[in-house]
């Protein structure tokens, strides 16, 4: 049976792994990525010369490596494609967030009595759909109605079941046929465009509340924020931001006197309210509306993120990353790019996914939404901008937290001898490397699981 053969075929990997004389350098391999399920496959060299004499003085080659290749961590932020790649971006961008909120990381102290708010943006209805309610710590019907008419397509208009938190319909909608997915769909692929101007519209409450024109906003303070986008259910986005005020000077400096956390406040209702993305949206449900008008949901959470309390740095900080590592899995999409050509029946998808994926890419195949890519984004339901940003002066990068973990490292190879000690103003590096695959065999897989522990 092909399932005894790949069994038979796994474990003979793995014999002869482990009998390889250079097995204890391939275990050494697999423990340096941390648990990498999809490690990226290397082959090169870098050589270190004496730039005064030309002279060699170290050359690291990958040609006595197991395989002749380095194996190096995948580094993704999908928690669905590497569990452990993401835990390092999840904990990194915890860093990131928490040294907005209270400094470090080249970040001051004193951003602690800066006016700072944690909000979240929601996404409007598109259609009824089941949901887990909850009050008082009680489960309640997901919509009872008493003498509910049935819709256009002959459904009910109610549910009385008491759906669990894991119940697989939650997110769905009561009735397919009457759901807006031309809507939910643009609102993805527009989200970015609407957090751009309600930012920009944050900005022109604020100077009109400081009685200044909007180009001398700049001159007073800077609006600074982190943002993540999170998917719900039923596959439309939500952001959550921590938007803080500073001075036109940065982080260092307080903004001026008569900008208040009350009047962030005000400028983010208000622009939560007024701002738009419009799409053209030909379709056959919206023939009477060529143009959509997209905007925020009315759900709107403004909070004040404080030292103690419910809504503490350290809460908003875990709370964000945790969705920094996520996507649209949640509403049981794919986790790759969709092809035109695909068969969507050939796929496990629930029904609600697969017609999300299929109005993606009914609506890419329309020249005036060719600017939105709607087809190359398919698989994330239409949302095509970054799940986790910053502004510029919010507090330290990605890329900043990692050089720092580089630098450590390469601190300890050198401390244990097993790289050079070379000044760094005399030598020259230079370095050749050629992508030549990722992953492991399927018995390799089975090994390294067990070497790192699942990679958790």
């Amino acid at each position: 049976m092909p399932t005894t053969h790949a069994t038979a075929h796994a474990k003979a990997g793995m014999i002869a792994r482990l009998n390889h004389p250079d097995y204890d350098r391939w275990a050494t391999q697999v423990r340096n990525t941390g648990g990498c399920r999809q490690p990226i496959h290397l082959r090169g060299k870098v050589d270190h010369y004496d730039q005064a004499t030309g002279q060699l003085l170290h050359r690291y080659t990958t040609r006595h490596e197991p395989d002749g290749i380095l194996r190096l961590p995948c580094k993704t932020r999908r928690a669905s494609r590497c569990p452990s790649c993401a835990e390092t971006y999840r904990a990194d961008t915890y860093q990131l967030i928490r040294a907005g909120l209270i400094g470090g990381k080249g970040v001051p102290t004193t951003v602690t009595s800066h006016p700072t708010l944690f909000v979240t943006l929601t996404a409007p209805s598109f259609g009824t759909v089941h949901a887990c309610r909850e009050k008082n710590g009680k489960t309640l019907p997901c919509h009872a109605r008493r003498n509910a008419p049935t819709c256009p397509h002959g459904r009910a208009t109610t549910c009385t079941t008491r759906h669990s938190k894991d119940d697989p319909r939650i997110g769905e909608p009561l009735c397919p046929d009457c759901y807006d997915y031309t809507g939910s769909v643009l609102f993805n692929a527009l989200a970015p465009l609407l957090w751009k101007r309600f930012a920009d519209a944050v900005r022109r409450h604020l100077a009109k509340h400081g009685g200044l024109p909007l180009s001398e906003l700049r001159h007073h303070l800077t609006l600074s924020f982190a943002k993540v986008a999170e998917y719900q259910r039923r596959g439309v986005v939500h952001f959550h931001a921590v938007i803080r005020l500073d001075s036109s000077d940065g982080p260092a400096f307080p903004p001026p006197a008569w900008v208040t956390a009350d009047a962030l406040t005000h400028a983010v209702q208000h622009a939560a309210k007024v701002v738009t993305a419009t799409a053209t949206a030909t379709a056959p449900a919206y023939e009477d509306e060529p143009e959509r008008a997209l905007r925020w949901g009315d759900q709107l959470d403004v909070r004040r993120i404080t030292l103690d309390g419910d809504l503490t740095e350290q809460a908003v900080a875990g709370y964000i990353a945790k969705y920094a590592t996520k996507a649209a899995e949640c509403v049981g999409t794919l986790d790759r790019r969709v092809n035109p050509l695909d068969n969507l029946d050939a796929f496990n998808l629930r029904d609600h996914a697969r017609r999300l994926i299929a109005t993606c890419m009914r609506l890419g195949a329309l020249p005036e939404l060719a600017g939105l890519r709607l087809a190359d984004w398919a698989h994330m339901l239409g949302f095509r901008g970054h799940f986790s940003t910053r502004s510029r002066r919010y507090s330290t990068t990605l890329g900043e937290l990692r050089a720092v973990r580089e630098r450590f490292v390469h601190t300890e190879e050198v401390a244990h001898g097993r790289l050079p000690l070379f000044d760094e103003d005399t030598i020259l590096v230079i370095s050749e490397w050629e992508y030549v695959g990722k992953g492991y065999s399927v018995g390799d897989a089975l090994l390294a699981t067990a070497i790192t522990g699942g990679g958790q």
